[in-house]
Order: C-alpha cells, then structure tokens, then sequence
C-alpha cells in the first residue's frame, strides 16, 4: 500500500492495502492495462483489498490519471455499489457492459463514453503519468447516482461517504509499450 494519497487534500481518512498481480506502486503499466489504440489490451487490472473499516457497506472503485492535459485529469474507470462482502476484482472486470463485476454493482462511463475501463495512453511529450487506482470503502450500502453521471459526480459523492480509501500508483509515459 502507498503511503500518498492523492486525494487527502480533501479531507485525510485512514488508508487500507490495495494489492493487485498486475500493478504497482511507481512501476509501469503492463501492456495489457494500455489502450487498445496505442497497441495495449484495455484490460482492467485485477485488485485486492483488506484492512477497510468494520463499518464499510460498499465500495467504489475509481481509475484517474491527474497528468492528462485537460485541466481535469482523464478518467479510465468508475465502479460503484460493489457490496461490502466483495474485497477482489478480477483482470478484465472492466469489460464494456460490467458482466464480470459483482451483483449491484455498477460502471460510469470513462472519458471515452463508454461504460468500460480504458486504458493508458499518455500523449507524446506530456511526460509520466499516474493513475490514482483507488478504491473507496463508503459507509452506505449503495450510491444512487444517475447512470448518466459523470465519473467526477461518483467521486463527489463517494467523498461524502467516504470511511477510509487504499490506493495504488501505477505510471505509464508515453513509448513504454
């Protein structure tokens, strides 16, 4: 687990272990978690959790690269409403449509427009990017958010929800694949 959290300027709460066979702190993506259309796979990473709060009753998972020149960052992946029984996601589980992902839970769509995980693809000359891979253990059994939100509405309201979050930072520039 990192020690950093992208997102304690809003308010630190305690952190958790994120563990996955397919990304790592400060290591760069592997082909398979890169664009499609910049030769990698669009597969999302597989995830493992533990540690979070007794009072967790679900939780999101959110995949946002800050480093992307928009002004607001790029937004890969938003799940929602993963019940609080469910501490692992499997590789590919961000597949368009969500088959893989548990009972209730639910995907947002990506910066793309689509209800999928996107993968990594930093521009020429932008230099390294990280992916803030967080998963947020809420204190609510489920979000109710429109399906039409976008991923910065989840993040929004995960925060007000938030008990403790774990977090992996994997990097990625462009060329490393």
């Amino acid at each position: 687990m990192t020690e950093k959290d992208p997102l304690a300027r809003f308010g630190a709460v305690p952190l958790f272990t994120l563990t996955s066979d397919d990304i790592a702190d400060d290591r760069p993506l592997g082909r398979a978690q890169w664009g499609a259309g910049g030769g990698g796979g669009d597969i999302s990473p597989q995830l493992s959790w533990s540690g979070f709060p007794a009072g967790t009753k679900s939780f999101a998972v959110t995949i946002h690269d800050p480093d992307a020149p928009t002004g607001s960052g790029f937004w890969h992946w938003a799940v929602y409403n993963i019940p609080a029984t469910v501490t692992s996601l499997e590789p590919g589980a961000g597949a368009e449509g969500g088959g893989s992902l548990p009972q209730g839970a639910a995907m947002l769509s990506n910066e793309l427009g689509s209800k999928s995980f996107t993968g990594a693809g930093p521009p020429p000359g932008t230099g390294t990017h990280h992916y803030n891979v967080i998963v947020h253990a809420l204190d609510v059994e489920r979000l109710d958010l429109d399906p039409a939100s976008s991923s910065a509405i989840l993040g929004f309201n995960a925060h007000f929800h938030t008990l403790a979050r774990a977090v992996l930072v994997p990097i990625a520039t462009a060329g490393d694949i």
